[in-house]
């Protein structure tokens, strides 16, 4: 079963695939409006949300809408890195990654509303992983000035 709309396969497609590449690799116009400076990466966040609020609309429940958000955020952070965050935005796709997930969602509910369960675990237990090695990477690093007399 398709999305009941066309709409947020069109926008995935213009997006994350609308531009032929020799060799048959396709860009959208996510990457290459993330290359403007400082708001590029804002502005196709904003875009891409029109693809999560069209599955909110359709009754998904939120456990797949917050993957949906966490493919967004990680397209919007990493692409926000100067250079090799807009190679990323080429290669990631997250608008194709969240119409998958929608139409998957669509034609097997229970598996894809588990297998996301346990995906956003896994994204939740490494951001606090992240946030764990950051904090004693600084302590180690204060510790270390302190030690020098800084």
């Amino acid at each position: 079963m398709k999305t009941k709309s066309r709409f947020t396969q069109r926008l995935a497609w213009f997006l994350d695939e609308s531009i032929p590449l020799p060799g048959g690799y396709r860009i959208g116009l996510d990457g290459l409006i993330g290359l403007i400076p400082g708001i590029g990466d804002f502005i196709t966040g904003l875009l891409s949300s029109a693809i999560i609020y069209k599955a909110h609309q359709l009754g998904v429940p939120r456990m797949i809408l917050g993957k949906m958000i966490i493919n967004l955020m990680i397209d919007t952070v990493v692409g926000a890195i100067p250079i090799a965050g807009d190679l990323f935005d080429f290669v990631w796709k997250s608008n194709r990654r969240n119409v998958a997930l929608l139409e998957d969602y669509l034609q097997q509910p229970k598996q894809v509303y588990r297998k996301s369960v346990m995906q956003n675990i896994l994204f939740v237990v490494a951001l606090f992983g992240i946030l764990a090695l950051t904090v004693a990477f600084i302590v180690w690093i204060v510790g270390l000035l302190v030690s020098f007399g800084w």
